[in-house]
């Protein structure tokens, strides 16, 4: 008997872990969120949804199933703790870089990206990160927490230092952020102004990419739990990940879709469009 049957994976990524260029994993988590959860249902969501959308990318005339990626479904994360959280996502992280794999993380709230970025300056001590996102994510501390989706670039640079985080689309964030990150990082606010010069500052360095999906405008993708006026169209950010494919791109993640926040499901289908093209950008054979 030969039957079609649908193991819950995303569309076009059923292949063997061991023979895989890139693995996807999901980090559903979202205790630190500080405007309204859902997030944690984000990869669950995406795999569900992705056979709403085609394998077949006609932007860049390339298929998902010509290629070799491994979903490993989502990990279960401890929700009481984000230390234990970033832990079992480092370990993850940890584990596909040794692998000699690209890994690529949906979230989650944005901290999720702190376990990951833990586990590549370890492998990559001259780490660079490239941020999209709406918020700036550098305050110190978020109500006292110093783990929070609103400090995870604070965090960030604490590990690998000034001139290493390039972040575009930033249109939020308390002034002490702002102030504290003239100093600390590289800003282009409300858009994508100087990305095509990231090629020639950061060269073939090492880079981590985090993709916070609310630096959309909310008009297109409103299923997110902090959403904010203003941001990019998806073509925009679609030509500005083409940019950042032109770099070593060592690990990445997608993060922040709340698809509960959205009931008409385009933000969900969005996103794994988005995902779709990130990895056929990013695959390498």
């Amino acid at each position: 008997m030969n039957h079609n049957m649908n193991i819950h994976t995303f569309i076009g990524c059923e292949s063997e872990y061991k023979d895989s260029r890139i693995i996807i994993f999901g980090a559903p988590f979202d205790s630190t969120t500080s405007y309204r959860p859902g997030t944690r249902f984000a990869s669950a969501a995406m795999r569900n949804e992705s056979f709403g959308i085609e394998t077949y990318s006609p932007r860049q005339d390339k298929d998902l199933l010509d290629t070799k990626i491994y979903d490993g479904g989502d990990l279960e994360l401890c929700f009481g703790s984000p230390e234990l959280a970033l832990y079992d996502i480092e370990c993850m992280e940890r584990d596909a870089l040794d692998d000699g794999k690209l890994p690529i993380m949906i979230g989650g709230e944005h901290l999720v990206t702190l376990g990951a970025v833990r586990a590549a300056v370890k492998k990559y001590p001259d780490l660079h990160i490239v941020h999209f996102d709406a918020h700036a994510d550098l305050r110190d501390d978020y109500l006292g927490q110093k783990l929070s989706h609103a400090c995870v670039m604070r965090r960030c640079h604490e590990l690998v230092g000034d001139g290493k985080i390039f972040q575009f689309g930033i249109r939020s964030g308390d002034r002490e952020e702002f102030r504290w990150g003239r100093k600390h990082v590289e800003t282009s606010k409300f858009g994508f102004e100087g990305i095509k010069t990231l090629k020639e500052k950061i060269g073939d360095k090492p880079v981590y990419f985090t993709l916070d999906l609310d630096v959309l405008d909310p008009s297109c993708f409103c299923g997110t739990g902090t959403p904010e006026a203003g941001g990019v169209s998806y073509n925009q950010l679609i030509m500005a990940i083409e940019e950042v494919a032109k770099l070593n791109v060592v690990a990445l993640d997608v993060n922040e879709l709340s698809p509960m926040l959205d009931q008409s499901g385009a933000s969900t289908a969005l996103a794994c469009k988005l995902l779709r093209e990130i990895m056929l950008y990013f695959y390498k054979e």
